[in-house]
């Protein structure tokens, strides 16, 4: 059971594309590693596989220890501009075979970074492993919250708890005027959050360092730890390793 040793498995989900969820998962599984914890990322979005760019991940052996974390996707098996169309019962057995084939070995963090939506990958995942819990990712706008709201009703619907949500892209601050802009609306995470009775995790802001420490296989954590985002990961990170 590869799985075994691993204390902590946390999918991290958004309902839609285009939020920024696997930069979130980047950066705060290296956070928690900073915090001294084991961690690991698998990424099981297999139609956009995110992690091999973000941690400069080369070869195909799975994992790869990178940065300090234990890091496993797609990217690694299959040439960057192939297009992986799979329908559901093959997406399912890549799932399971990533999840109960790959050595994970002691951790004690795992985070998944899913693909956007509540399809077969999500069930998948559900069913394939002892969840700890379910981070969701979305932006203020009204679009990102309506799908966030079926994400996190699948996760009830079977019984995964919600760690609670995160707001990407929660405003922007400009050079110029050093006026902050709430370029897709203010607090709409967090009224969700409110609403539904959950916690909001952090609201972490438009900043290039984030995009730029993605696109450079060194995430903002590492690269700009004083960046606004960076410091908004690293209080979550505490907040998770001080967890039970």
């Amino acid at each position: 059971m590869p799985l075994k040793d691993v204390k902590k498995i946390i999918a991290i989900a958004s309902g839609k594309g285009g939020v920024g969820k696997s930069t979130v998962v980047a950066n705060l599984a290296l956070a928690v590693a900073l915090e001294g914890k084991s961690v690991g990322v698998l990424d099981a979005d297999l139609y956009g596989p995110s992690m091999g760019i973000m941690f400069n991940l080369t070869g195909n052996e799975l994992p790869v220890f990178s940065h300090g974390v234990h890091v496993a996707s797609l990217a690694q098996l299959f040439p960057p501009e192939k297009a992986n169309a799979w329908r559901g019962p093959r997406a399912a057995a890549l799932v399971n075979s990533l999840l109960n084939v790959v050595d994970w070995g002691s951790l004690d963090f795992l985070f998944i970074d899913l693909p956007p939506g509540t399809g077969d990958v999500q069930l998948s995942i559900i069913q394939g492993c002892n969840l700890y819990g379910a981070i969701m990712v979305c932006t203020p706008h009204a679009v990102a919250l309506a799908d966030c709201l079926k994400g996190i009703d699948l996760f009830r619907e079977l019984n995964v708890p919600i760690l609670g949500l995160i707001e990407n892209m929660s405003s922007f601050i400009c050079d110029g005027c050093d006026k902050e802009h709430f370029i897709f609306g203010k607090d709409g995470a967090k009224n969700l959050a409110q609403k539904l009775g959950i916690e909001l995790l952090g609201q972490v802001p438009i900043e290039a360092s984030l995009m730029e420490g993605g696109e450079s296989g060194l995430p903002a954590v590492l690269s700009n730890p004083n960046s606004v985002g960076a410091r908004v990961f690293g209080e979550l990170a505490l907040k998770l390793s001080k967890s039970e």
